[in-house]
């Protein structure tokens, strides 16, 4: 498993790969200065797991890394970890395809509890879970999601609901639909009629 840290501030990277490595420990973090260089990099770290991109580059402009990023690798998942404010561009980073949204400026703890959204479950751990709860096993909060998909909430209502950021409830999604080996959210709701789960 790779996590690529896309910066071109080494202390910047630096700082990033420390707390990634706070979430999961041995975990393999590449640092990458700008982004003409990260599909060669690719080709000789290993296939990535999780990008962490500064909006602000040398060789790009706007949301041209982003862009570039979920056009090359769109099962990958990608968080913004920039210095550009969240009210200047978080929404289009969403939009666009971006997990989630962290300024450089948050508490490092803030930082932490995003990339722990999104840093890929340990195959061990992940397999030992399975086998204890197949076929699938949900937490609380998946199962609020399920519920509320069901009552047709946007991401907004489920946000003003749960008191969390939308972007939040955009990761709590990415993970419930990784956990059931869906897309989408009519997908996520289809399994939970097959299933039976809109009792719980």
């Amino acid at each position: 498993m790779t996590v690529y840290v896309i910066d071109d501030h080494p202390l910047m990277r630096d700082a990033i790969t420390m707390l990634v490595h706070r979430v999961r420990p041995g975990l393999k973090v590449v640092s990458v200065p700008k982004l003409n260089v990260l599909d060669s990099t690719v080709e000789r770290q290993g296939a990535p797991e999780l990008f962490c991109l500064d909006l602000k580059l040398p060789d790009t402009l706007g949301l041209s890394g982003l862009h570039a990023i979920k056009a090359k690798y769109p099962d990958v998942p990608l968080v913004i970890v920039t210095g550009s404010e969240a009210s200047d561009y978080e929404a289009t980073c969403l939009e666009a395809g971006a997990d989630l949204f962290l300024e450089k400026a948050s508490n490092p703890n803030i930082i932490i509890e995003g990339l722990r959204s999104l840093l890929p479950v340990d195959e061990t751990v992940e397999a030992s879970e399975e086998a204890a709860a197949a076929p699938t096993k949900l937490s609380k909060r998946q199962k609020q999601l399920i519920l509320m998909l069901d009552q047709g909430l946007s991401n907004r209502d489920i946000a003003e609901k749960l008191s969390i950021s939308e972007h939040t409830v955009k990761v709590h999604f990415w993970r419930l639909f990784r956990r059931l080996g869906v897309n989408s959210r009519t997908q996520a709701l289809h399994f939970a009629r097959t299933n039976g789960w809109l009792g719980i």
